[in-house]
């Protein structure tokens, strides 16, 4: 009975504290939750609850599992294998903790502050961070569990005394993904380019969708991805067309006929925006740029709160007045003139001149008639 009540006891009891502990945090962070609505952190905490159970019973099974006399052929290995889940289920819980603490705060800055472009700035920074930490705690969890094992201990030894040449072989064998980890980190606290910003890359107009230590993500208008080396962004030039704000000036450009009413376009292109949500009144214009022998280039101004807007603006502006050019002037869309050319006043007078004075000749002489005969 009492092998059969010893286990029972070690193992339910394990579970009854763990859910008991867990329910009791629980409860606790969520009533701080409710105290505090200003700061999400407790709410974010409240995300822990299962790698604490599951910390806490592995926890109590590793200590207790010696009394419980269960399989104690095998009670070496099964140690072994509840520490190992021990420290997985520790570092779990570590990253959950970390990752409350960098959302907490993030949250806490974008509500603070309502420039976009400082949020999306820290937003990039505690994402590379929170990254970073992951990575490292990773790292020692892998340390930690390989050094359970008594092989592993003597292999550790014989690696730090050679330590050196490893590093050196290493950094030469993963100098692009080091350098990639680098330029990552230039990237978050160097403040070139953040997540949400717009970019034209390699030609391409997108939006920066993901930023890791070793790659970006940029998702264009089209819902493709491009995904590139972050060194490419510390070596390579490219376009950041929200660097330094994101309002926009864009521009609409119309070939018409040299007869187009360009002060009516101006005063229609007024109405146009005046009815456009997108424009953010700061801006308009509407200027001719350019002329070649059969058309002229009309350039219209306006202006957006960032890339967005500027495109439904600019759509807008040329679809409207298209219409209104076809409805009310259709002389001044673009065409083929196949007709003769229209001489100067002065070349068709002296043209008209000098044809009757010919006819005049050719009625006052007289023809004659041609020869015929022998000669």
């Amino acid at each position: 009975m009492e092998n059969v009540l010893r286990p029972l006891i070690v193992i339910g009891g394990s579970l009854v504290l763990t859910l008991l502990v867990g329910w009791i945090v629980d409860l606790l962070l969520r009533r701080a939750d409710q105290r505090h609505q200003g700061i999400p952190l407790w709410g974010l905490l409240r995300r822990c609850r299962l790698p604490l159970q599951f910390v806490m019973c592995v926890a109590l099974l590793r200590g207790s599992y010696d009394r419980a006399e269960i399989a104690d052929d095998h009670s070496e290995g099964i140690g072994q294998i509840l520490t190992l889940v021990l420290i997985g289920s520790a570092a779990w819980l570590m990253m959950r903790i970390a990752t409350a603490i960098v959302e907490s705060s993030y949250s806490r800055y974008a509500n603070a502050h309502r420039d976009p472009a400082r949020v999306r700035r820290v937003r990039t920074q505690v994402t590379l961070i929170q990254r970073v930490v992951s990575a490292i705690v990773g790292t020692v969890a892998v340390a930690a569990m390989l050094l359970t094992f008594p092989a592993m201990r003597a292999a550790g030894a014989s690696l730090l005394a050679s330590a050196g040449i490893l590093g050196i072989v290493a950094g030469v064998a993963a100098q692009s993904t080091l350098a990639n980890m680098f330029a990552g980190l230039q990237i978050a606290f160097g403040d070139m380019v953040r997540l949400g910003d717009t970019v034209v890359v390699n030609g391409e107009w997108g939006t920066v969708d993901e930023i890791t230590l070793t790659f970006l993500t940029v998702r264009t208008w089209d819902e493709r991805r491009f995904t590139m080396p972050v060194s490419y962004f510390t070596s390579q030039p490219f376009e950041n067309w929200s660097r330094g704000g994101v309002q926009m000036t864009g521009t609409v450009f119309f070939h018409l006929d040299h007869t187009a009413p360009v002060e009516e376009m101006r005063t229609k292109l007024r109405d146009i925006l005046r009815e456009c949500p997108a424009w953010d009144g700061r801006d308009y214009g509407l200027a001719v740029t350019d002329s070649t022998p059969n058309t002229m280039e009309v350039r219209a101004l306006v202006t957006a709160k960032d890339a967005d807007d500027v495109w439904t603006v600019r759509v807008t502006v040329r679809e409207q007045m298209f219409r209104w050019l076809t409805t009310h002037h259709p002389y001044a869309l673009p065409r083929v003139n196949t007709a003769d050319a229209i001489l100067p006043p002065s070349t068709a007078q002296a043209n008209g001149a000098e044809t009757h004075r010919s006819r005049t000749s050719t009625r006052g002489r007289m023809v004659e008639p041609p020869r015929t005969g022998r000669g």
